[in-house]
This record gives C-alpha cells, sequence and structure tokens, in this order.
C-alpha cells in the first residue's frame, strides 16, 4: 500500500462530462451564525472552474505569460437555494453549456450530498491585455466542445 502525498494540492477530475470539486467549508467561509456568506459561493466556484480547465490541459497561466489573453468572468447568473453551513463538505459540479469563438458558459452547481445549495451560469470570455475579445486557441474550443458533448 502506498501512502497519500499530503504535499500535493488537491484535484477534482471528471465524472463523465461533469468536472466534480469538492471542499470542506471553513470558519473563514462563514458568518458569525456559521452559515456560509453568499459571496464564498462564487470562490467555491471559481475554485472548481479553474480546475477543471487545468483538468483538460489548458495552461492559463503559461498564456497570461505569452500573450496577456485569459479567461474572465463576464456574466454570472447565479440562485441560492439553501444555506451551507460550517464543517459542510461540499462538491462543485460544473459542465460545459455553449462554446462560442471567444466565449464558454459554464453551468456550476454547489451540491451538499444530492441536495442542490446554489447554481449558476458563468460566462467566461477570452480577453487579451487590454481586456478585448479575441478567439480562443481553437484547440481549446475544440476541448470545450468534447466536454459539452459527452453529456448530449
Amino acid at each position: 500500500m502506498t501512502s497519500p502525498d499530503f504535499d500535493q494540492p488537491y484535484r477534482g477530475g471528471f465524472v463523465g462530462p461533469e468536472h466534480h470539486f469538492a471542499l470542506t467549508v471553513y470558519f473563514e467561509d462563514t458568518d458569525t451564525a456559521g452559515v456560509v456568506y453568499y459571496a464564498n459561493y462564487l470562490k467555491f466556484m471559481e475554485r472548481a472552474r479553474s480546475d477543471m480547465i487545468r483538468a483538460v490541459g489548458i495552461d492559463q497561466a503559461e498564456m497570461l505569460r505569452g500573450d496577456g489573453s485569459a479567461y474572465f468572468v463576464t456574466h454570472v447568473d447565479i440562485r441560492y437555494r439553501r444555506p451551507a453551513r460550517l464543517a459542510d463538505d461540499l462538491r462543485v459540479v460544473s459542465t460545459v453549456e455553449q462554446v462560442r469563438a471567444s466565449s464558454v458558459d459554464i453551468q456550476q452547481r454547489v451540491m451538499r450530498a444530492d441536495e442542490l445549495l446554489s447554481d449558476a451560469t458563468v460566462t467566461a470570455a477570452f480577453l487579451d491585455r487590454e481586456g478585448r475579445p479575441r478567439r480562443q486557441p481553437r484547440e481549446w474550443v475544440e476541448i470545450f466542445r468534447q466536454i459539452g458533448l459527452k453529456g448530449q
């Protein structure tokens, strides 16, 4: 039996077309009543989305260092359904909904076991260093399309 490497960061992964990212609610995520502060759901989703993009082989950091292009969130439509609380184990489930030349829509759900706590559609636009939309690399568009097609 091999022992786990506790010095390696946690990585989520794909279950079919869905990317799953697990996390635990810590005290810093909550208000004084132990309920997750609403803005922290966006942080949870950002971590999961970044992990999903990394998991499919897209290196945003390299692109940003290169020509200054990167994905930026340009729209979020979010609904809060039930509160998460201190010490809850959560899972953020992300799926690619739509791919366009310069953006991608990602559906994200924050779950506690099978209970839906929050869901959102996030539009991430690919922008140059001046903040203007530009075409995503063709390979990236194809990767996102393949992920989205798995669920259809």
